[in-house]
């Protein structure tokens, strides 16, 4: 099978032909589409020091089985912790994706195990890639703060993760204020109650309910000065990986603000997206050939791309 390689850090993709490694009990699926997720443009960049190349990138993977569409579950986990046998996988002690400990789905073809498979509704395959991840990530982070009737923050509200969480969000009552870059305000206005840039950012926010924090270290401290007294910021993402500091840690602790944590999604999540992608989700996207790796992710790192890069085959 052709596939992408990851060879060295911040380098770009070789495309090679490479044999598939089926573990016990695998399926060969083949593979129609793959999203890029801001995780995997952490790993190209070497922030995860447990991950040595070569590797084969990519977790949001679509494709077909005995012609049969089929969405992978992408996460890997040991199925016996604490935190899985309390259906927690998410927290999983252990917990990787495809594409880290396993060649993922920058490839023609993935092996998987046949109980990470799910049946697609339609074969819309790039629509599911540039989606679900998000969606699957929306669900999750809405289970651990209560956000209906409530004034929502949302950072980096154009790129893959944002503009879908965006209308998640909205589905469960929520009133958003999206920040984006101007570029991409035009998509982001459709959906969110409010759209502001990252300039006007500081002017113009405050007294917010909930903050969902997709950027991470970049925007941060903006977020907790608008978030109001006894208000919550959900860290989703810290997209740059660098280090997170309070520039004013007297007004989080005057405030009695509150931080969380939401690590991906579980398998339950997961399927609750599928069922609210197929029927409610606009998906934005920018589709690549395998052979184009390397520009989508140039257009990535440059903020070019409003919602996900895909990869179609």
């Amino acid at each position: 099978m052709k596939a992408a390689l990851l060879t060295s850090f911040q380098r770009e993709f070789q495309i090679l032909d490479i044999d598939p490694k089926l573990e016990m009990d695998d399926v060969l699926l083949n593979v129609k589409a793959t999203g890029i997720c801001g995780r995997d443009l952490v790993i190209w960049k070497g922030g995860f020091a447990n991950l040595k190349p070569p590797l084969i990138l990519g977790h949001e993977i679509f494709g077909e089985l005995d012609g049969l569409p089929k969405a992978v579950y992408p996460a890997l986990n040991c199925g016996n912790c604490e935190y899985c046998r309390s259906n927690m996988e998410n927290l999983c002690t252990s917990l990787s994706f495809l594409g880290e400990n396993r060649f993922g789905g920058y490839a023609e073809q993935v092996a998987i195990s046949r109980d990470s498979l799910l049946d697609l509704p339609d074969r819309d395959y790039e629509k599911y890639a540039a989606t679900m991840c998000p969606i699957a990530t929306a669900i999750h982070a809405c289970k651990l703060v209560d956000v209906e009737d409530k004034k929502v923050l949302v950072t980096g509200a154009g790129g893959g993760v944002g503009i879908h969480a965006i209308q998640y969000l909205k589905l469960k009552g929520a009133k958003v204020i999206a920040i984006t870059s101007e570029h991409k305000l035009k998509f982001v206005e459709k959906y969110a109650d409010q759209a502001i840039t990252e300039k006007a950012f500081s002017k113009i926010v405050k007294n917010v309910d909930v903050v969902f924090e997709i950027v991470g270290s970049a925007t941060i401290n903006e977020s907790l000065r608008a978030l109001k007294r006894q208000g919550t910021l959900v860290l989703i993402g810290n997209l740059e990986g660098n280090e997170i500091s309070l520039q004013r840690p007297a007004l989080f602790i005057m405030r009695e603000h509150r931080i969380i944590g939401s690590a991906a999604y579980t398998k339950q999540d997961f399927k609750e997206a599928l069922s609210i992608v197929s029927r409610y989700i606009d998906p934005y996207y920018t589709p690549y050939r395998l052979d184009q790796i390397n520009d989508a992710y140039r257009d990535l790192l440059s903020n070019k791309i409003v919602g996900r890069g895909i990869i179609y085959f």
